[in-house]
């Protein structure tokens, strides 16, 4: 051995230097070689090392079945008949979308931001890796760096898929987990299908998943149609959905959005010019979360969840994890114009009672019927004021108020005693005025149906549904009053009794058999006129003496089985004063038996779905339509033609849909209806195309109008149907049909005996 040789004095290196000597035959390389394979043997095996611990992590990581199908949660999404988003159920609000259908700018913003070398790494960024362990490491020792993500789009991705899998633990083998699965994906995936289904998965606030959910919630449209500021600013959000969220940090998502445009400029996808002329406007967000609440009719998308969890447990569906898309019958133009109609006219009517209870003298003389008189007025602009005279006279009701509450009995529950709890109660002004502004809350319901096939077209269940979810049309019963009494006369009518028949308008006495009970029933005015009235005025003018002679003719029990045929299905009781509306019954059932007259006597139940479709457009339901005649044609034509003369004659109680709202040369028909002390207003119109339902009052029925003039439904109700039709009947497009008429009624041969028969 030369003398230069003699340095390695460990017999390994001694040996694998002459074994390079031999090799190489100059000793120069021979050491250059030796000096190399020394600095790099440490790393060569801590990548063996890496790579065997990697082997062994990979069977912790998604098998290759869940690579190619990961497990997602979507949200069912219902549709309204004109293809307007009515509402989504699911525990994960999520609808995937193609990648060539989300915006560009939201495209751009993201491979700029999140990863701008995507489309040229295997899954990993090394560079990028190994520069933020370095700035991460360095932090750590107190250097002025900040913790970095090197995580890739692939290695995000691979995180939102298989978070069971991978966990989010800031860890080295949680590091080593998820390089292995972007390896995987990259390997399965081409790369617009990872980023499509980054798009897809990426979680945001409000319960959005992915960016159309996000674009939907955020801005009211689909993730195709997001703009520059738009798209950057739902990318912003991916590093930090709360710190940059544009509803509550508006400035601060302002300035993450610019910096996302900033990186858009750095890898030209960006004018700075662009850049320049849009970096100081606000982002503007139309908030809308998946909430029920949130829908465009939230009492209807509400019983629409209910019927189809129902249907899809009837059918081993879970339409909050299927992406099912369910077309409903409701028409969002049609829901709008109610929406305003109902909540304007309603808006006047809580001024109204605000103002009639507020002082000893109601100023219904004074104001007469101007709804703008009342709102304008310190009675009701001054919070003060509202029902201050009702209140003061009416200790009692209070007390009843406060020991029916929930509150009230808490205290019971917590060992107080009746009197104690009362007081407490009594003297806690914020829960006194919350439950008086509760109970004094006039309350309305709004419907339409389509008469020829049932399909429900708007649905109003209340005022607000965030303070109240109690849903005035499908749910509250309340008595029907007068808009009941058709129910009567359709079956004298169907019976052989003329709409000419004589009646005498006057007060009579019917006495129960089995009770001994008597019941004598006057007009709603206590007068009646002692002079003989034909049935058809009996009807129009809504006239108690001459309905209760008609039922006494033809029994109850007849009336309450035609009433269930027509689409009543609540229980009625088969006494007399049913035909007087005192059985309870819902706004749905009441439109619904109406449109059975609209429907020339074809009855069809309600209807709110008509298809459902699963994720590939297969039709997984299909509404078929049953039919059931239970009125003859010409009975129809006959109770029409009377339930006319409510809207066309001059004593008729449905006239200011003609002289108020200006709704002229229309074939309406019609019925209002009121309950004692005007604790319920009702009003029913008819056309061939629609037909229109509203209820008026107080969830609590001891609560009513104090004027029995504002309390009759053809002063409450009607006013929410006639802003209804005013709005309606402007818009060309959806406008009811003047041209489009019911039958008209037949005309009678001569008999001897107009009230027995034809």
């Amino acid at each position: 051995m030369s003398e230069k040789t003699t340095k390695f004095r460990i017999p390994f290196i001694t040996s694998y230097y002459e074994l390079l000597l031999g090799i190489f035959r100059k000793p120069d390389i021979a050491r250059a070689v030796l000096v190399w394979s020394i600095l790099f043997f440490p790393m060569m095996l801590g990548a063996l090392f890496l790579l065997a611990y990697m082997f062994i992590l990979y069977r912790d990581t998604p098998s290759l079945t869940q690579i190619e199908n990961p497990d997602l949660s979507y949200a069912s999404v219902a549709y309204t008949s004109d293809g307007v988003e009515l509402a989504r159920f699911g525990r994960q609000n999520r609808t995937w979308i193609a990648y060539d259908s989300i915006s560009v700018y939201a495209r751009d913003a993201l491979i700029s931001t999140e990863d701008h070398r995507f489309y040229s790494h295997w899954g990993m960024d090394l560079f990028r890796t190994i520069s933020a362990a370095s700035q991460t490491l360095l932090g750590k020792i107190g250097l002025p760096f900040a913790r970095q993500g090197g995580s890739t789009i692939t290695q995000q991705l691979a995180r939102n898929l298989y978070n069971e899998q991978i966990g989010f633990d800031v860890s080295i083998e949680r590091k080593l987990k998820e390089m292995v699965t972007a390896v995987r994906l990259e390997h399965s995936y081409a790369k617009n299908e990872i980023a499509e289904m980054y798009l897809n998965t990426i979680p945001f606030l409000y319960n959005a998943y992915g960016i159309e959910a996000a674009s939907r919630t955020y801005f009211n449209k689909s993730a195709a149609e997001l703009n520059l500021l738009e798209g950057a600013t739902l990318i912003g959000l991916l590093k930090g959905t709360t710190r940059y969220d544009p509803v509550r940090n508006p400035e601060r998502s302002m300035n993450r959005r610019n910096t996302v445009l900033r990186q858009m400029i750095a890898r030209d996808k960006l004018d700075k010019e662009v850049y320049e002329s849009v970096k100081d406007s606000l982002t503007i967000t139309t908030l809308r979360t998946s909430d029920v609440t949130e829908s465009i009719a939230p009492y209807f998308a509400e019983q629409v969840r209910k019927w189809v969890t129902k249907w899809g447990n009837e059918n081993g569906i879970n339409i909050y994890s299927s992406p099912l898309t369910i077309q409903t019958t409701l028409d969002s133009r049609l829901q709008s114009i109610a929406e305003t109609a109902s909540t304007s006219t309603l808006n006047g009517l809580q001024a109204v009672v605000n103002c009639e209870w507020s002082a000893p003298q109601s100023p219904r003389l004074q104001f007469g019927e101007q709804l703008n008189l009342y709102l304008s007025d310190s009675c009701h602009q001054n919070s003060e004021n509202h029902w201050k005279w009702f209140w003061n006279r009416n200790s009692s009701i209070i007390n009843s108020f406060i020991t029916e509450s929930s509150r009230f009995q808490n205290l019971i529950n917590q060992g107080h005693n009746h009197s104690d709890a009362l007081n407490e109660l009594r003297n806690n002004s914020e829960f006194l005025d919350s439950l008086k502004a509760t109970k004094s809350r006039i309350e309305t319901g709004f419907v339409a149906m389509d008469p020829t096939n049932g399909y429900l077209k708007v649905w109003i269940g209340g005022r607000d549904l965030s303070t109240d979810w109690y849903d005035h049309v499908g749910i509250a019963k309340r008595q029907a009053g007068s808009v009941f009494k058709p129910f009567t006369y359709a079956w004298a009518i169907d019976s052989g009794y003329s709409p000419e028949a004589l009646y005498i308008d006057s007060v009579f006495s019917y006495v129960d058999k089995s009770t001994g009970d008597i019941w004598s029933p006057e007009n709603f005015n206590d007068q009646s006129t002692g002079e003989m009235i034909p049935m058809r005025d009996g009807l129009s003018r809504s006239l108690n003496t001459i309905t209760a002679q008609i039922i006494e003719d033809i029994n109850p029990v007849n009336v309450a089985k035609l009433a269930n045929w027509m689409g009543i299905k609540s229980e009625l009781n088969p006494v007399r004063s049913l035909s007087l509306g005192t059985s309870d019954v819902s706004l749905l059932e009441v439109v619904n038996a109406y449109s059975t007259f609209a429907n020339r006597g074809i009855h069809t139940d309600p209807v709110m779905v008509t298809r459902i479709l699963n994720e590939s457009g297969q039709v997984l339901y299909e509404y078929q339509p049953v039919k059931k005649e239970v009125l003859s044609e010409e009975t129809t034509a006959i109770m029409i033609d009377m339930l006319r003369d409510v809207i066309n004659k001059p004593y008729g109680t449905g006239i200011r849909i003609r002289s108020r709202y200006g709704q002229m040369g229309y074939d309406f028909a019609g019925k209002t209806g009121t309950t004692q002390e005007g604790a319920d207003g009702w009003f029913i119109l008819m056309h061939p195309e629609l037909v229109t339902g509203a209820w008026v009052g107080f969830n609590d029925r001891r609560m009513t109008f104090r004027s029995t003039w504002w309390g009759q439904g053809a002063h409450n109700a009607l006013f929410v149907v006639g802003e209804f039709l005013e709005e309606l009947n402007q818009d060309d497009e959806i406008k009811m049909s003047l041209n489009v008429t019911f039958p008209p009624p037949p005309l009678p041969p001569p008999t001897s005996d107009d009230r027995v028969e034809w």
